[in-house]
Formats: C-alpha cells, sequence, structure tokens
C-alpha cells in the first residue's frame, strides 16, 4: 500500500515536468543574463554555511584550550584569526545575499512584462468565439493571476533546491564522521513536513480552481461600483447598496474557504515539525551524553548542534521548496493552457490577392454563435454587386449584424460560403481581407487616445496623413467639433486620463465613423451609423453619404428607414434570412414587412399623442 501511494504521488510530480520545464525556458528567454548571474550568486553562496559551522567549531575550540592553559599570544593571534575569518564570511554572505537579491528583483521584472506582453499577445489573436465563452474568462483570469509571480516563484524554489542543496551536502560530510546514520535521520526529521505540504499544495490548487467564478462575480461588482460605464444607473436605480451587500457576501465565503484550508494546512503542519523536532532533541540529548562521557569536545557539540539545526532548517526549505516547484507548476499550467489557445479561424495555405469587380455574395449561409442553441442565419443568400449601397433592416436579433461580424471573418459560417467575385472568404488572409473592410460597430471603441489617434486608428498601414484624417473627420461629420476641442485633433479624449475631453455619444460615433472612412478599404460596413445623431446632424451627413462611398462597396446596417432610403437597394431581414428585396418605392408596393413597418412608422409620426 505504501508503495503504492509513493508511485501516485510521483506520478502526480513527474506529471509536472513539462510545465517546469517550459516556465524555465520562459524565463530564460526573458531575462538570460541577470538569470545567468543570480545562478552564480547561490552557487557562491552554497558552500558558505558548511564552511562557517567548521570554523567556528575550530574557534570554540581554540577558545576551550585557551581557557585551559591561559592566555598565550600566538594561541590569542590564532583565535582572533579565526573569529575575523567567520566574521568576513558572514560579511561576504550578506554582500552575496543583497546582490542576489538586486538581480532577483530585475530578472522579475523583465519575466512579469515578458509574461504579460505573451497574454495580451495570445488575446488579440484567439478568435472572437472565445470571447463569447464564460470557460474562457476564467482561463484568462487564471492566467492573469498566476503570471505576476508563479514563474518567478518557481525560480526562486529552484534556486533554494540548488543553494541549499549543495549547502546539505556540505553539512552532511561534516555530520558523517559522528555517524554515518545521522544524514539519514536528517532527512527523515524533514519528511513528515514535506509530504504534509504537498498534500496541502494539491489542496490549494483544487480550491483555486474552484473559486474562479466567485472570484471573477466579486471583481465584477468592484468594476460596477468603480467605473463610469456604471455609475449614472448605480445612483438612479440604487443600486450601490445591492452591489455591496452581494460583493461582502462573495467576499465572507471565499474568506471563510480560505481560513477553513489555512487552519488545515497550520494543523498539519503543527504536527509534522513537532515530529521533527523531537527527532533532533533526541540526536542532541545522544551527543550531550557523548560529551558528559569524554568521547567528544564541546566544539563537537556546537559543531553538531549547528550542522544539524541549520541542516534540518535546510532539509525543510529544500523539500518545502520542492513542494512548491510542484504547486506553482500546477497553477503554472493555468497560464499555460490560455498560452496554448489558438484561433480557430484557419488562415489558408496559400492566400489568394483581394479582388472585388464584380459581386460580394453570401451563399446558404447558417452561422450559431458559440454555446447558443439559436441560429442566427439560416441558409441566408445575399448578393451586392460591386460598388452597390446595400441596407440591411430588420427587426432586433435578425441577424443584421452577425452578418458584418461574418465579412469581416471574426466567426466562419457553419454552413455555406462567403465569395468575393467567386472566391471563397476563407482563401483569402484574415489580414489581406480585414484591410480591405472598414467596418463601424454598433457599439464602437471609445479610445482614451487623442482624436487624431482615435481616427488614424483606421488604418495603420498608412503613413501618417495629417489631411486625410480631417478629410476622413469632415466625411464623418466630427471636423467643427473635433476643431472646437482645447487642442483640436491633438486632444485627448475620453475620462480615463486627466486633461481629456468627453464626448457626446453622437460625436464619439462620428469620430468612429471617420475611423471607417479614413481607411481605403473597398468594402465599408456601417452598423447603425446614424443611430447617435440628431436629426439635423443625420440630414447634413446624408445628404452627403453617396458622395462618400463613391468607388466603394457599402453594407449599411440601419433601423431607421430615412437612412435605408438612400442605398441602392434595401434587403429585408427576419429569423436570419433574406425575405424582401428592392428599393424604397419597390417595397412599399409589395406591401410586405418593410411596407408594415413603414407604415406604422409613419402613421405615428403624423397622428397627434391621445389625450390622457
Amino acid at each position: 500500500m505504501a508503495l503504492g501511494w509513493l508511485k501516485s504521488r510521483l506520478g502526480k510530480a513527474t506529471a509536472q515536468l513539462p510545465h517546469l520545464w517550459r516556465a524555465l525556458r520562459l524565463i530564460w528567454e526573458a531575462a538570460p543574463r541577470s538569470t545567468a548571474l543570480w545562478a552564480v550568486l547561490l552557487l557562491m553562496q552554497a558552500p558558505l554555511p558548511a564552511v562557517t559551522v567548521w570554523l567556528t567549531r575550530l574557534l570554540i575550540d581554540r577558545l576551550t584550550a585557551m581557557a585551559g592553559v591561559g592566555p598565550e599570544w600566538p594561541t590569542i593571534r590564532a583565535t582572533l584569526g579565526l573569529g575575523v575569518l567567520v566574521a568576513a564570511l558572514f560579511l561576504v554572505n550578506e554582500l552575496i545575499r543583497v546582490a542576489a537579491n538586486w538581480v532577483r528583483g530585475a530578472q522579475s521584472e523583465r519575466v512579469r512584462d515578458h509574461i504579460r506582453d505573451l497574454i495580451h499577445e495570445r488575446s488579440v489573436a484567439v478568435d472572437l468565439a472565445y470571447y463569447d465563452s464564460a470557460d474562457y474568462y476564467d482561463q484568462l483570469h487564471r492566467a492573469r493571476a498566476e503570471a505576476s509571480y508563479r514563474p518567478m516563484a518557481l525560480l526562486e524554489s529552484l534556486g533554494s533546491v540548488l543553494r541549499d542543496g549543495l549547502s546539505l551536502v556540505g553539512l552532511a560530510a561534516i555530520l558523517a564522521p559522528f555517524g554515518l546514520w545521522l544524514p539519514g535521520v536528517l532527512i527523515l526529521s524533514a519528511l513528515p513536513g514535506f509530504a504534509v505540504a504537498l498534500r496541502n499544495y494539491r489542496s490549494e490548487h483544487r480550491w483555486q480552481q474552484a473559486i474562479t467564478p466567485d472570484e471573477r462575480r466579486a471583481w465584477y461588482y468592484d468594476w460596477a461600483m468603480t467605473s463610469r460605464a456604471a455609475a449614472a444607473e448605480l445612483r438612479l436605480f440604487r443600486l450601490g447598496p445591492r452591489f455591496r451587500e452581494l460583493h461582502r457576501e462573495l467576499q465572507a465565503r471565499l474568506r471563510a474557504q480560505r481560513l477553513d484550508l489555512l487552519r488545515a494546512q497550520g494543523l498539519s503542519g503543527l504536527a509534522a515539525n513537532a515530529l521533527g523536532m523531537v527527532i533532533g532533541g533526541a540526536v542532541m540529548a545522544w551527543m550531550i551524553w557523548r560529551v558528559i562521557q569524554g568521547l567528544a569536545t564541546l566544539g563537537d557539540l556546537v559543531l553538531l548542534y549547528e550542522a544539524f539545526r541549520q541542516g534540518q532548517g535546510m532539509m525543510r526549505i529544500v523539500l518545502s521548496s520542492l513542494g512548491q516547484i510542484y504547486q506553482n507548476s500546477l497553477f503554472l499550467s493555468n497560464l499555460f493552457a490560455f498560452l496554448d489557445l489558438r484561433p480557430r479561424i484557419i488562415e489558408p495555405a496559400t492566400p489568394r490577392s483581394f479582388r472585388l469587380t464584380r459581386c460580394l455574395a453570401f451563399e446558404q449561409v447558417s452561422f450559431r454563435y458559440p454555446d447558443s442553441d439559436r441560429q442566427a442565419l439560416q441558409s441566408l443568400d445575399l448578393e451586392i454587386p460591386a460598388g452597390q449601397v446595400a441596407a440591411l433592416v430588420g427587426a432586433n436579433g435578425s441577424g443584421k449584424s452577425t452578418l458584418v461580424k461574418l465579412l469581416c471573418r471574426l466567426y466562419d459560417p457553419d454552413e455555406g460560403r462567403i465569395l468575393v467575385d467567386g472566391h471563397d472568404l476563407r482563401s483569402l488572409s484574415t489580414e489581406t481581407l480585414r484591410r480591405q473592410v472598414a467596418v463601424l460597430f454598433q457599439e464602437p471603441v471609445h479610445y482614451s487616445d487623442t482624436a487624431w489617434d482615435n481616427i488614424a486608428f483606421g488604418d495603420l498601414t498608412r503613413p501618417a496623413d495629417d489631411a486625410a484624417i480631417r478629410d476622413a473627420a469632415k466625411r464623418a461629420g466630427g471636423h467643427a467639433f473635433i476643431e472646437r476641442l482645447p487642442q483640436g485633433y491633438q486632444s485627448l479624449l475620453g475620462r480615463w486620463f486627466s486633461g481629456a475631453a468627453e464626448l457626446s455619444v453622437g460625436e464619439w460615433q462620428r469620430v468612429a465613423l471617420a475611423r471607417a472612412f479614413y481607411s481605403d478599404a473597398a468594402i465599408v460596413a456601417l452598423d447603425e451609423p446614424t443611430s447617435a445623431m440628431d436629426s439635423w446632424t443625420e440630414a447634413d451627413w446624408l445628404a452627403r453619404l453617396r458622395a462618400q462611398l463613391e468607388g466603394r462597396t457599402a453594407l449599411i446596417v440601419t433601423h431607421r428607414f430615412t437612412t435605408a432610403m438612400y442605398a441602392d437597394v434595401i434587403h429585408v431581414m427576419a429569423d436570419g434570412r433574406i425575405v424582401e428585396s428592392g428599393s424604397h418605392a419597390e417595397l412599399i408596393a409589395q406591401g410586405g414587412l418593410y411596407a408594415q413597418s413603414w407604415h406604422r412608422q409613419m402613421q405615428g409620426a403624423t397622428e397627434p399623442p391621445m389625450a390622457p
């Protein structure tokens, strides 16, 4: 049974070795020079404890001898020399320790920045589909939590094993003359603590995995109570006390679980350490008996005490460090699981060049979002000739915005194809495709940067062009209010940083429109481009819309008939399909969904409100 237990524990420990080697490679990649210097300093520290103990024994024996014969200058000089040497060793050890700490600090900063950069790289590389899964956010949360310190904690534990392991070899050599069984007893005294530590580390890892959803929810309530995004509603609906209560409940539950875990760990650790102290006490009693019998000197007793005391401490540190290596490897599996995520959008082996001269077509396209049972698109067919401005209208949830996301290849269809001049979209590299599609999303991002950069982000492959930036802003109807900002186009926007100017919702939308117009993309997809505009701004912008889209193929998603009427053709969507197509006049004449919605809207606009 004991052999089976040992095999099981060894199997679990060796299963973490790949994470260990990978973590070491990662640390070396981030900070090779400081890692090498840190290792050299550790090796310099390793022999110092054994040498210090040995010299202390000589010093005690010299002092004992001097007490017996009286002070003589040669003896005093030799004794003083040993004292100075012991003091010098203490000083050297302290200098090396300080230098090692400084090197480790520099190394830690580089490794932390490197891992954070790897997390950012993976976050922007994975597909949008990952962001539809709660599991992804759990993985990201765990990766972030471990990235800040786990690799360096693992390296610190490895360094401790290396340094203290070598020191133990020296101390074991000192103990061996008193009995070859003493090094074995030294190891035996630390084994209970090692077994307890391994069990505690596994328990903590299982607990950390289990509490991730609760930790994320607590973080969500903290964000909601401290961010500007929810500040207005939090006050209007008096949600603050409710969110504080929910946050306190979650934190109380997590705290209680943590205290239970610490209590169990503390009690088991206390029992293991007590057993080690009993063994150490027995060894010291044996040595005292030998001194009483005249079989050992007082220096031998001090030597054994110091060697065994330091040896026990180092043995506990070595075994504890081995346990921490195991623990950190367990937690690093979270980081490496995140870094191993791969995009589901597959790049073509031999990508085609982009060319749109005939038409853009959706052919029997069906799509369902991850973890959703509802079909967003069902066998949809749509053809948009090159250079045409097409509008998509329909009720919320009919699939209009999904169509834009598929066009950008943020997702791939479950069935069917999207064709550019007859070639599947999947034959293009995503970089090439996305450079040719300028998009305004329904909820565009408000970048806390300058107005100039907010527009330039539309195409970072273009050389900085102030005239083009201003032209894009004019086409979007944003030039006038940007010019009125304190520093004009160089004004910082948003509320994140001091001195920034906040814009209205409609102004932010026009900045996002300018970002889309700044690109030289062949296809323009605008999702609700006028939703945040007032009627005067909308009328002015729509009057210039056709000129702004000249020479481009455009897809406009809108709920506003006034916007849809400017398109060459209007496509009506319902339940993930195109159900009607035609010009505004043709659709009104058909008397279908479009006509019914138009008449209801016109009737509501012309009839006076009912008296209360």
